[in-house]
């Protein structure tokens, strides 16, 4: 009797140590682990700020904090910027990061042959200098109030050069969390790094999986019976409610920057027609469509921005629920019957369910839209972003504040304004806090009445996860799920 005394005590001592490890359900598995190559936020939601750092980053709340730099000071005219680079980092395979590793990776991403995916972000660099190890010197063509912002995103990480190639399939970064196995379909595994140079910081998980779960039953069956500890951004918002008052899971409902739209080709008839396209506006019930689509999860937007971006402006008046004027318009242009066209769906669950309900508000105003499955990421970026080969599409646009993307040129819309163009530049290069926002104001509004694409609503962050676990961001101003400070708590 006294043995098992004995046993039933160290059982309990051994149950009652904190975790160490963390099971995570995402609903995309990336194609790549490297967010300086390709587009889809899922690569950043798996190694940004875990494997990979940069010389800023983004806080819990949006804020822009030094990383791998410490500090920077900026030129009275705001066009040279010098870093001061921290001198105790290394990447995961021992090569020590400095201002020639910083260099190497700003040129790559701007240079004739990147494929960044946000390769604009550093067209604003003139030339680049390294006068010691710990200093970068970027010269720029023009201020830019947003480079700082921008060099704390995923596209903008540090990369070991030896590494570069191979970061793909084998990411090797300076955080605090190293690769260790990626089983495609099914999972990737991270460690905490031996040597990680904030100290103070080491994080107290000793490993995480991401596990990729597409279909949401099997999320909900996931998170129900343990077999993942948290689903940071659960996808059935029909099942979500049910977990209200769970003893065991939390469920914390966020912001996001998920800009849900549903894009328009103007290259092709009739979506060159702008009456066309305010037309398909004016026949959407925005917040019938969130309730029938989302369960009542999200909130309308007008525009191309989020409530909680700087300079958000309420846009959603400027195209209002009006099947009647729609039809009016539609005749105006020449389709008093109306026309048929297709949507690409990738086939993620918001974007099904949103694409039924359009279908059903355009069938009112005579427009048959013939719905279109689409595997996303791979087939949705080779035949819509890269191919331009659709008529309608529909998909969360999930970088934050990336209004610009109407600016760039060939970019899968088709829209092209000089009007817009202008004030998009003028907000990107204006040190003063009040007209760069005003800037955005008219960026804002001029896509609310041009209407490239459908502006429909923002996506909330559908938390789910275990009570013992602290430090999962409840908000979402950048995709990510930053494992910094996660830890288990009894």
């Amino acid at each position: 009797m006294a043995g098992a005394v004995m046993l039933l005590g160290i059982a309990s001592a051994a149950s009652a140590e904190p975790r160490d490890s963390i099971r995570l359900g995402m609903s995309i598995e990336p194609a790549g682990l490297d967010p300086t190559i390709a587009a889809p936020v899922a690569i950043g939601q798996v190694v940004w700020q875990n494997v990979f750092e940069g010389l800023t980053r983004i806080d819990a709340d949006g804020k822009v904090l030094p990383q791998l730099a410490t500090g920077w000071t900026m030129s009275d005219d705001s066009r040279t910027i010098t870093f001061r680079l921290r001198e105790n980092v290394t990447f995961h395979n021992g090569v020590r990061f400095d201002s020639s590793t910083a260099k190497f990776t700003l040129d790559r991403a701007r240079g004739e042959t990147s494929t960044n995916p946000q390769k604009q972000f550093f067209q604003v660099i003139d030339s680049i200098e390294t006068p010691d190890a710990a200093t970068l010197v970027l010269r720029l063509k023009e201020p830019s109030a947003n480079l700082l912002y921008w060099l704390a995103w995923p596209a903008s990480v540090m990369v070991e050069p030896g590494s570069a190639e191979t970061n793909r399939s084998q990411p090797v970064g300076t955080g605090p969390f190293r690769f260790a196995e990626w089983r495609p379909g099914d999972r990737v595994r991270l460690e905490r790094a031996e040597r990680y140079w904030d100290e103070a910081n080491r994080p107290a998980l000793a490993s995480a999986e991401f596990r990729f779960i597409a279909d949401p039953q099997a999320q909900a069956t996931a998170i129900r019976s343990g077999d993942v500890d948290a689903i940071p951004e659960f996808i059935a918002t029909e099942l979500y409610k049910s977990f209200e008052g769970d003893a065991r899971l939390a469920s914390v409902v966020g912001n996001t920057e998920l800009k849900v739209v549903a894009g328009m080709n103007a290259r092709r008839k009739p979506f060159d027609d702008p009456r066309v396209r305010r037309a398909l506006m004016m026949a959407v019930d925005r917040a019938g469509l969130v309730e029938a689509a989302m369960n009542g999860f999200g909130q309308p937007i007008g525009s191309h921005y989020t409530p909680n971006d700087p300079g958000y402006r309420d846009l959603t008046g400027v195209a209002p629920y009006d099947p009647n004027a729609a039809k009016a318009l539609l005749a105006e242009a020449g389709y008093p019957d109306g026309f048929k066209t297709t949507i690409r769906v990738p086939q993620m669950s918001y974007a099904t369910r949103s694409s039924e309900v359009l279908q059903a508000l355009l069938a009112e105003i005579g427009v048959t839209v013939e719905i279109v499955p689409t595997e996303f990421p791979a087939v949705w970026v080779d035949q819509v972003l890269k191919g331009h080969d659709f008529d309608m599409t529909i998909v969360a646009h999930a970088e934050p504040l990336d209004i610009g993307i109407y600016a760039r040129p060939n970019y899968y819309f088709g829209y092209q304004s000089d009007a817009f163009n202008e004030a998009n530049h003028e907000a990107e290069r204006a040190t003063d806090e009040a007209a760069r926002l005003a800037h955005y104001g008219r960026a804002q509004e001029i896509l609310a009445q041009d209407l490239p694409a459908l502006y429909l609503f923002v996506m909330p962050k559908l938390g789910l996860w275990d009570k013992r676990l602290t430090g999962l961001w409840t908000n979402e101003p950048i995709p990510s799920n930053d494992l910094t400070d996660v830890r288990w708590t009894q």
